[in-house]
């Protein structure tokens, strides 16, 4: 007998996968895990046994359902299952899915609709971060069309907006885990910091990398990933966050400056593969490096200035808009909150089957 769980295929940004209610997944955290692995097909490259896309951004998972939180309407709760091996992270929070969270609550009849937008207020279970979101909705339905475009993902779509707030620590506890703002590790400059998501940010010419290298030529490169791994490791160790060899946090970025205004080129990993576009939770942290003073990625742009200021990174398939709202104090980066626009689509909806043997469907 196999076990039926009712599911939204949702894409969020530039990543997709499914959308549970917690209502209808094992309350316990393991049990989760083998139901997750068994939905997605961890364990092998295609994820041929399951209804993951054979690469990190297509086999992750959302779980929703209403707040227990006083100040939000829905929580999120995000896992994110390894490709190949049988592995689920409960650590990090991801930007991209929670960009269809909002679409997804509304589908699964959990908030209210208004016109011509529904604002839904969202903690991201993992980390405790609130966020915004405005979806375009009417007649009680999400429009999913519209004219936005973002980089990495074809055509158009309604755009739904989001607001981040109170993310700088949310991790860690710390805006920067060591408490510097340059680390050295195996010879290499650091900045390690917390903001969305807890990151080790380097330069890459210091890796002998331009920065505008390609996500297929960085993956090849495998002395590279060694070091980097080695360093995002022992940086882990640093920040309080103990050992990470089986977990994907924290991020590892590396920098390089673009002569444009509010511009600055990044390369992000996921991290034992080169992110194909860019993380919003990510774009975040290296946007807040970039206006902090004495961090690596500080000199590389050149700001205008502004609060709140509108940070364009440049990443393997486009660009990614970050607005945020700060304020420098005593030559101190203090963050207030990230703006970004993306996009969200409804895939399918249904059933996924798991082995009865790995879950009989009682929630407990």
């Amino acid at each position: 007998m196999q076990t039926a769980i009712p599911f939204l295929f949702m894409r969020g940004g530039s990543s997709r996968g499914p959308f549970f209610q917690l209502k209808d997944v094992p309350a316990d955290r393991d049990k989760l895990s083998e139901v997750l692995i068994a939905a997605v097909g961890s364990g092998h490259p295609l994820n041929i046994d399951g209804i993951g896309g054979g690469n990190s951004v297509t086999t992750k998972v959302a779980i929703v359902s209403p707040s227990s939180d006083d100040w939000a309407d829905i929580d999120y709760l995000f896992a994110q299952v390894s490709v190949s091996d049988h592995l689920v992270d409960y650590k990090p929070t991801c930007g991209n899915m929670l960009t269809a969270v909002g679409p997804a609550a509304i589908e699964m009849g959990l908030v209210a609709v208004s016109a011509p937008y529904t604002e839904i207020k969202i903690r991201a279970v993992n980390t405790g971060a609130h966020v915004v979101v405005k979806v375009r909705t009417d007649n009680d339905q999400v429009i999913y069309e519209g004219d936005s475009q973002i980089d990495g993902v074809p055509g158009t779509a309604a755009p739904v907006e989001m607001c981040f707030l109170n993310v700088a620590g949310s991790s860690t506890g710390s805006f920067l885990p060591t408490g510097n703002l340059i680390d050295s590790i195996d010879g290499i400059e650091v900045t390690c910091m917390d903001v969305a998501m807890p990151m080790v940010i380097a330069r890459a010419e210091d890796f002998g990398l331009s920065g505008h290298e390609t996500a297929e030529q960085l993956d090849t490169d495998r002395a590279f990933f060694e070091r980097m791994e080695q360093i995002r490791l022992a940086a882990a160790v640093q920040m309080g966050m103990g050992d990470c060899a089986q977990s994907v946090t924290p991020k590892f970025a590396l920098v390089a400056a673009d002569e444009r205004i509010n511009h600055m080129t990044v390369r992000y990993f996921v991290p034992w593969k080169t992110h194909p576009t860019l993380a919003v939770t990510g774009s975040q942290c290296l946007a807040s490096c970039a206006l902090t003073p004495g961090t690596v990625a500080y000199p590389l742009m050149q700001s205008s200035g502004a609060t709140p200021i509108h940070v364009i990174l440049n990443h393997p398939m486009g660009n990614m808009e970050v607005i945020t709202d700060y304020q420098i104090r005593d030559n101190e980066f203090i963050h207030h909150s990230a703006g970004l626009v993306r996009t969200a689509r409804k895939l399918a909806a249904g059933q996924v089957f798991i082995p009865g043997k790995i879950w009989d469907g009682d929630a407990g």
